[in-house]
């Protein structure tokens, strides 16, 4: 939750997305692990909740209309769609502080998000096991997609929502979308950690133990053929060969930048479990009212930057940002990394104090609409 917010006032500081230097490498890449944690631990939320549900259903009381899995699938639905209508509304809104659709429109990580918890109302009904194993089927195998889309190229539209992305127009004249995240591989993302979630109920010790051993195997995997992958690139590349094992495909994510950041994840939950301290309280409480966080902060980054540009060059620019994220900004007026960070970090601690007022709320208000935010 913290790292997202790294990329994000990257983005109105003009720093681009990577590059030659070690520092803006790194500004970016760091933030790579956000994305494929948050659906992966979606999916072991969802397993979680289904294995809540069943508990409840064991407790002798008036008989019940409703089994868990359909409450389950119902829940995913609702909230999946309420994350669609939201980056389509209020998160675009808060990227480019405009309503004019003809312009800009994004399907980012919450779209995508949304539609994954829509398709996994319809997984939760496998087994666990078996949806893991579509999860990693629908990794592994993922330029299937991109096969399937140059056969039948009349369904363009489809598969550039489900894998290949790009702008799509919705209709001639219509309004255009910026495709992102595409569904294809992260609703495997998705499947794959809701079976994780037979992992995480384990018994403590052995949990601790898988986690490690899950995400080392995970992580070498990603080392010895990400090491194969780099001895076969070109030699005029200037790249240095750290950052080119580092520079994973992310849109659409391939297996290895998928391996390159959940494996360290997962080895690395053991270690998180026993984090105590005001430090591990702080970051509990935005991990409790995450949605409420993801809304707040783009708004709060964009208005932040906008006073930070007048404070240092007297304008605002504001038009810059009209298609936000996708800013480009000439490199002599791009921010320094010292000022970008120190932005971040002066954002993070604004953002505590409403996110603990509505965690409070939340446990107070346990069946109210909050549950969905």
């Amino acid at each position: 939750m913290v790292l997202m917010a790294i990329d994000h006032v990257r983005v109105y500081s003009g720093v681009p997305a990577g590059g030659p230097t070690a520092g803006v490498f790194f500004t970016r890449w760091v933030t790579h692990f956000c994305a494929p944690v948050f659906v992966f631990l979606a999916g072991t939320a969802a397993f979680l909740q289904l294995r809540k549900l069943n508990s409840v259903e064991r407790t002798p009381t008036p008989a019940r209309d409703e089994s868990p899995r359909a409450a389950l699938a119902r829940y995913l639905v609702v909230r999946g769609l309420m994350l669609v209508v939201l980056e389509l509304t209020v998160i675009r809104t808060a990227w480019t502080f405009n309503v004019d659709y003809s312009a800009f429109t994004l399907a980012g990580v919450i779209w995508m998000l949304g539609w994954c918890m829509v398709l996994m109302a319809g997984l939760i009904w496998l087994p666990p096991w078996a949806v893991g194993v579509v999860g990693a089927v629908l990794i592994v195998g993922q330029n299937a997609f991109e096969i399937a889309a140059r056969a039948l190229p009349s369904l363009h539209g489809l598969w550039q929502f489900l894998y290949t992305g790009d702008t799509v127009k919705l209709w001639d004249g219509g309004p255009q979308i910026a495709v992102l995240y595409t569904i294809v591989p992260w609703i495997g993302v998705m499947a794959l950690g809701f079976a994780f979630g037979a992992v995480v109920v384990s018994e403590p010790q052995r949990r601790r133990q898988m986690m490690f051993a899950l995400g080392l195997a995970a992580t070498a995997f990603f080392l010895i053929a990400g090491g194969i992958g780099l001895l076969r690139r070109t030699s005029d590349n200037p790249m240095p060969a750290l950052f080119q094992l580092l520079n994973q495909r992310k849109y659409p994510a391939s297996a290895l930048f998928l391996l390159m950041t959940l494996g360290p994840a997962v080895a690395l939950l053991p270690a998180a479990e026993r984090v105590s301290g005001a430090a591990a309280r702080v970051l509990e409480t935005f991990g409790r009212v995450p949605l409420f966080y993801y809304l707040l902060h783009i708004p709060l980054i964009h208005a932040t930057a906008l006073v930070v540009w007048f404070v240092r060059d007297g304008v605002v620019n504001t038009q810059r940002f009209a298609t936000a994220p996708y800013v480009s900004i000439p490199e002599p007026e791009r921010w320094s990394l010292p000022l970008l960070y120190l932005v971040f970090a002066a954002v993070i601690a604004m953002l505590y104090f409403p996110c603990r007022w509505y965690a409070d709320f939340k446990a107070r208000h346990p069946r109210s609409l909050a549950r969905y935010i």
